[in-house]
Protein backbone atom coordinates (compact mmCIF):
# COMPACT_ATOMS: atom_id res chain seq x y z
CA UNK A 1 0.00 0.00 0.00
CA UNK A 2 1.23 3.54 -0.68
CA UNK A 3 1.67 6.12 1.91
CA UNK A 4 1.57 9.91 0.95
CA UNK A 5 3.62 12.16 2.71
CA UNK A 6 1.70 15.12 2.44
CA UNK A 7 5.08 17.46 3.27
CA UNK A 8 6.44 16.41 0.15
CA UNK A 9 3.81 18.12 -2.29
CA UNK A 10 4.19 21.96 -3.45
CA UNK A 11 1.05 21.78 -4.09
CA UNK A 12 -1.95 20.37 -5.71
CA UNK A 13 -0.66 19.94 -9.44
CA UNK A 14 2.50 17.90 -7.69
CA UNK A 15 -0.03 15.86 -5.76
CA UNK A 16 -2.19 14.87 -8.92
CA UNK A 17 0.91 13.98 -10.77
CA UNK A 18 2.10 11.65 -8.04
CA UNK A 19 -1.49 10.39 -8.11
CA UNK A 20 -0.80 9.70 -12.05
CA UNK A 21 2.94 8.03 -11.73
CA UNK A 22 1.85 6.05 -8.76
CA UNK A 23 -0.81 4.46 -10.72
CA UNK A 24 0.54 4.67 -14.49
CA UNK A 25 -2.25 6.72 -15.35
CA UNK A 26 -2.04 8.10 -18.44
CA UNK A 27 -1.94 12.18 -18.18
CA UNK A 28 -4.23 12.48 -21.93
CA UNK A 29 -7.14 10.50 -20.49
CA UNK A 30 -7.20 10.98 -16.57
CA UNK A 31 -9.82 8.55 -14.57
CA UNK A 32 -11.48 11.44 -13.26
CA UNK A 33 -13.45 9.86 -10.33
CA UNK A 34 -10.32 7.65 -9.26
CA UNK A 35 -7.92 11.07 -9.22
CA UNK A 36 -10.88 12.88 -7.45
CA UNK A 37 -11.37 10.42 -4.68
CA UNK A 38 -7.55 10.15 -3.67
CA UNK A 39 -7.39 13.36 -4.00
CA UNK A 40 -10.34 14.36 -1.38
CA UNK A 41 -9.16 11.33 1.03
CA UNK A 42 -5.59 13.26 0.69
CA UNK A 43 -7.40 16.43 1.90
CA UNK A 44 -9.01 14.79 5.04
CA UNK A 45 -5.79 13.60 5.89
CA UNK A 46 -4.31 17.04 5.91
CA UNK A 47 -7.01 18.25 8.30
CA UNK A 48 -7.46 15.23 10.47
CA UNK A 49 -3.21 15.68 11.00
CA UNK A 50 -3.72 19.67 11.53
CA UNK A 51 -1.90 20.83 8.11
CA UNK A 52 -3.48 23.73 7.32
CA UNK A 53 -5.01 23.47 3.70
CA UNK A 54 -3.88 26.58 1.40
CA UNK A 55 -6.69 28.01 -0.63
CA UNK A 56 -5.63 26.52 -4.15
CA UNK A 57 -5.31 22.59 -2.55
CA UNK A 58 -9.21 23.97 -2.23
CA UNK A 59 -9.88 25.42 -5.45
CA UNK A 60 -8.59 22.29 -7.06
CA UNK A 61 -11.19 19.94 -4.80
CA UNK A 62 -13.65 22.42 -5.90
CA UNK A 63 -12.20 22.07 -9.95
CA UNK A 64 -11.96 18.26 -9.66
CA UNK A 65 -15.49 18.34 -8.28
CA UNK A 66 -16.85 20.23 -11.66
CA UNK A 67 -15.10 18.39 -14.13
CA UNK A 68 -16.85 14.79 -12.52
CA UNK A 69 -19.75 16.65 -12.41
CA UNK A 70 -19.55 17.63 -16.31
CA UNK A 71 -18.88 14.41 -17.14
CA UNK A 72 -21.76 12.70 -15.54
CA UNK A 73 -24.07 15.06 -17.23
CA UNK A 74 -25.39 14.20 -20.92
CA UNK A 75 -23.27 15.94 -23.91
CA UNK A 76 -24.70 18.97 -25.42
CA UNK A 77 -26.33 18.30 -28.54
CA UNK A 78 -23.91 19.07 -31.67
CA UNK A 79 -23.65 19.64 -35.07
CA UNK A 80 -22.63 16.13 -36.37
CA UNK A 81 -18.90 17.09 -37.25
CA UNK A 82 -18.52 18.81 -34.00
CA UNK A 83 -17.38 16.94 -30.70
CA UNK A 84 -18.19 18.10 -27.40
CA UNK A 85 -14.99 18.99 -25.62
CA UNK A 86 -13.32 16.99 -23.06
CA UNK A 87 -13.35 19.28 -19.44
CA UNK A 88 -10.35 17.39 -18.22
CA UNK A 89 -8.55 19.18 -20.98
CA UNK A 90 -8.39 22.53 -19.10
CA UNK A 91 -6.60 20.60 -15.99
CA UNK A 92 -4.59 18.45 -18.33
CA UNK A 93 -2.78 21.64 -20.25
CA UNK A 94 -2.52 22.65 -16.47
CA UNK A 95 -0.34 19.35 -15.41
CA UNK A 96 1.75 18.91 -18.45
CA UNK A 97 2.74 23.10 -18.15
CA UNK A 98 3.52 22.01 -14.43
CA UNK A 99 5.42 18.81 -15.06
CA UNK A 100 7.30 20.95 -17.81
CA UNK A 101 8.46 23.65 -15.78
CA UNK A 102 9.02 21.19 -12.34
CA UNK A 103 11.70 19.13 -15.09
CA UNK A 104 13.18 22.69 -15.87
CA UNK A 105 13.53 23.88 -12.25
CA UNK A 106 15.26 19.89 -11.80
CA UNK A 107 17.73 20.67 -14.63
CA UNK A 108 18.70 24.20 -12.45
CA UNK A 109 19.01 22.15 -9.61
CA UNK A 110 21.40 19.36 -11.28
CA UNK A 111 23.06 22.25 -12.60
CA UNK A 112 24.21 23.21 -9.58
CA UNK A 113 25.85 19.68 -8.80
CA UNK A 114 27.01 18.76 -12.02
CA UNK A 115 30.49 20.10 -11.94
CA UNK A 116 32.04 18.51 -15.50
CA UNK A 117 30.37 21.70 -17.43
CA UNK A 118 31.97 23.98 -15.71
CA UNK A 119 34.23 27.02 -17.42
CA UNK A 120 37.51 27.69 -15.08
CA UNK A 121 37.51 30.96 -13.29
CA UNK A 122 38.80 33.66 -15.14
CA UNK A 123 39.22 32.26 -18.51
CA UNK A 124 38.57 33.84 -21.12
CA UNK A 125 36.03 32.14 -23.98
CA UNK A 126 36.68 34.13 -26.91
CA UNK A 127 34.36 33.85 -29.48
CA UNK A 128 34.95 32.04 -32.42
CA UNK A 129 34.60 33.87 -36.51
CA UNK A 130 33.09 30.16 -37.61
CA UNK A 131 29.98 28.97 -36.85
CA UNK A 132 31.81 25.19 -36.54
CA UNK A 133 31.96 25.83 -32.93
CA UNK A 134 29.49 24.73 -30.41
CA UNK A 135 31.07 26.66 -27.84
CA UNK A 136 28.96 28.19 -25.40
CA UNK A 137 30.18 31.61 -24.93
CA UNK A 138 30.96 32.66 -21.23
CA UNK A 139 33.72 34.85 -20.09
CA UNK A 140 34.96 34.38 -16.49
CA UNK A 141 31.75 32.66 -15.42
CA UNK A 142 30.36 29.27 -15.02
CA UNK A 143 26.97 27.32 -16.32
CA UNK A 144 27.27 26.72 -12.28
CA UNK A 145 27.21 30.64 -11.46
CA UNK A 146 24.24 31.01 -13.91
CA UNK A 147 22.38 27.99 -12.67
CA UNK A 148 22.92 28.98 -8.66
CA UNK A 149 22.36 32.49 -9.66
CA UNK A 150 18.58 31.30 -11.06
CA UNK A 151 18.17 28.91 -8.48
CA UNK A 152 18.54 30.96 -5.49
CA UNK A 153 15.70 33.25 -7.13
CA UNK A 154 13.53 30.66 -7.71
CA UNK A 155 13.69 29.52 -3.94
CA UNK A 156 12.53 33.16 -3.43
CA UNK A 157 9.57 32.55 -5.01
CA UNK A 158 6.10 30.74 -3.80
CA UNK A 159 5.63 27.56 -5.82
CA UNK A 160 4.08 27.64 -8.74
CA UNK A 161 -0.19 27.37 -8.24
CA UNK A 162 -2.20 26.46 -10.81
CA UNK A 163 -3.33 29.75 -11.11
CA UNK A 164 0.03 31.23 -12.93
CA UNK A 165 -0.57 28.20 -14.79
CA UNK A 166 -4.05 29.05 -15.88
CA UNK A 167 -3.03 32.49 -17.43
CA UNK A 168 -0.92 32.34 -21.12
CA UNK A 169 2.48 32.00 -20.84
CA UNK A 170 5.31 34.12 -22.52
CA UNK A 171 7.42 31.59 -24.73
CA UNK A 172 10.89 30.89 -24.96
CA UNK A 173 11.48 32.51 -28.19
CA UNK A 174 9.12 35.83 -26.89
CA UNK A 175 11.32 35.72 -23.81
CA UNK A 176 14.22 35.89 -25.53
CA UNK A 177 13.24 39.13 -27.39
CA UNK A 178 12.50 40.78 -24.21
CA UNK A 179 15.88 39.87 -22.89
CA UNK A 180 17.71 41.48 -26.19
CA UNK A 181 15.18 44.72 -25.82
CA UNK A 182 16.02 44.82 -21.79
CA UNK A 183 19.82 45.60 -22.61
CA UNK A 184 20.31 48.67 -22.53
CA UNK A 185 22.57 51.19 -24.50
CA UNK A 186 25.99 50.26 -23.53
CA UNK A 187 24.49 46.67 -24.67
CA UNK A 188 24.55 45.16 -21.12
CA UNK A 189 22.07 44.39 -18.51
CA UNK A 190 23.23 43.49 -15.11
CA UNK A 191 21.36 39.72 -13.12
CA UNK A 192 20.35 42.17 -10.21
CA UNK A 193 18.26 44.02 -12.91
CA UNK A 194 16.83 41.32 -14.39
CA UNK A 195 15.62 39.14 -11.50
CA UNK A 196 13.99 42.26 -10.56
CA UNK A 197 11.23 42.32 -13.89
CA UNK A 198 10.41 38.65 -13.27
CA UNK A 199 7.50 38.26 -11.27
CA UNK A 200 7.22 33.98 -10.50
CA UNK A 201 8.46 30.73 -11.01
CA UNK A 202 7.31 30.14 -14.33
CA UNK A 203 9.06 33.57 -15.54
CA UNK A 204 12.18 32.75 -13.72
CA UNK A 205 12.55 29.10 -15.08
CA UNK A 206 11.66 30.90 -18.67
CA UNK A 207 14.36 33.52 -19.02
CA UNK A 208 17.45 31.25 -17.49
CA UNK A 209 15.82 29.04 -20.75
CA UNK A 210 16.07 31.91 -22.61
CA UNK A 211 19.56 33.32 -21.27
CA UNK A 212 21.15 28.82 -22.12
CA UNK A 213 19.01 29.62 -25.68
CA UNK A 214 20.50 32.69 -26.33
CA UNK A 215 24.41 31.83 -25.69
CA UNK A 216 24.28 28.98 -27.47
CA UNK A 217 23.48 30.95 -30.78
CA UNK A 218 26.23 33.38 -30.07
CA UNK A 219 23.89 36.12 -29.46
CA UNK A 220 25.02 37.41 -25.87
CA UNK A 221 27.92 36.65 -23.35
CA UNK A 222 27.28 36.51 -19.63
CA UNK A 223 30.82 38.21 -17.75
CA UNK A 224 31.31 38.95 -14.44
CA UNK A 225 34.28 41.56 -14.35
CA UNK A 226 35.49 40.79 -10.64
CA UNK A 227 35.30 38.05 -8.44
CA UNK A 228 31.97 37.64 -6.68
CA UNK A 229 31.61 40.73 -8.95
CA UNK A 230 27.95 40.84 -10.41
CA UNK A 231 26.95 38.95 -13.46
CA UNK A 232 26.48 40.75 -16.46
CA UNK A 233 25.01 39.60 -19.51
CA UNK A 234 26.26 41.05 -23.01
CA UNK A 235 25.22 41.53 -26.68
CA UNK A 236 27.66 39.72 -28.60
CA UNK A 237 29.22 42.28 -31.45
CA UNK A 238 31.72 41.85 -33.75
CA UNK A 239 34.21 43.47 -31.62
CA UNK A 240 33.75 40.90 -29.01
Amino acid sequence: MYKVRLDQFEGPLDLLLFFIRRDELDIYDIPISKITEDYMKSLQTMKEVNIGLAGEFIHMAATLMRIKSKMLLPSPSLEEDEKPEDPRLPLVRQLLDYQRFKKAAHSLSSLERVRSSYFSRGQTQDVPNTEESGAVFIRNVSLFDIATYFKSALDNQPIISPYELHREMVSINDQKAKLLAYIDGDGSLRFSSLIKKLNDKVEIIITFLAILNLIQEHKIIVVQNELFGELEIQIISEKN
